[in-house]
């Protein structure tokens, strides 16, 4: 878990930014997937639009992916290279929520790692139509973020994308308070 003083050098890895996550080149981007993986609402249907039909043939060959897994793709029509593809928890305010949303990134980034993979973007993983509040999810991503950057130094950068500018503000308030 991150706390207050953690280390600059993870820190400076990490930013924040407003906007689309399917316009950014990077390595990969990750795809907030329903169990299927055949393309749905929010960051799911936008990525799957933006990325072209092929992207739903290799989802499809996938067959699917359990809650707090992850799969990755090629990127097709994306300028992202890869999409990795995870399946958050619908919130439920168990602590097992908690436990799957923290599985997510934890995944995501060991596929980045698999896969020679230096930046990866994310987007608020479950907090759409899934409900998980934003704070506490803010929380888990950049806890299980950091830890991830403390012992790996593969991930050159990590972005946090979120489509409004209050989610941006969240992560920033809480990544200035670990910098503290």
């Amino acid at each position: 878990m991150a706390t207050p003083g953690t280390k600059k050098s993870v820190l400076n890895r990490i930013m924040v930014q407003q906007g689309d996550i399917t316009r950014l080149e990077v390595d990969a981007i990750v795809n907030a997937a329903n169990t299927t993986l055949l393309g749905g609402g929010g960051v799911d249907g936008a990525i799957h639009r933006a990325a072209g039909p092929g992207l739903l043939e290799a989802c499809k060959a996938l067959g699917g992916c359990p809650t707090g897994e992850a799969r990755i793709t090629k990127g097709y029509d994306l300028p992202a290279r890869y999409v990795i593809h995870t399946v958050g928890p619908v919130y439920h305010g168990r602590i097992r929520d908690a436990d799957l949303l923290a599985r997510c990134y934890a995944e995501s980034l060991t596929l980045a790692h698999e896969n020679g993979l230096s930046t990866i973007a994310f987007p608020a993983v479950s907090c759409g139509a899934y409900g998980y509040p934003i704070q506490a999810a803010c929380q888990i991503a950049v806890d299980t973020v950091a830890a991830y950057l403390e012992k790996y130094s593969d991930i050159r950068k990590v972005i946090f994308i979120l489509f409004s500018e209050d989610d941006a503000r969240v992560y920033r308030k809480y990544l200035e308070s670990l910098a503290a």
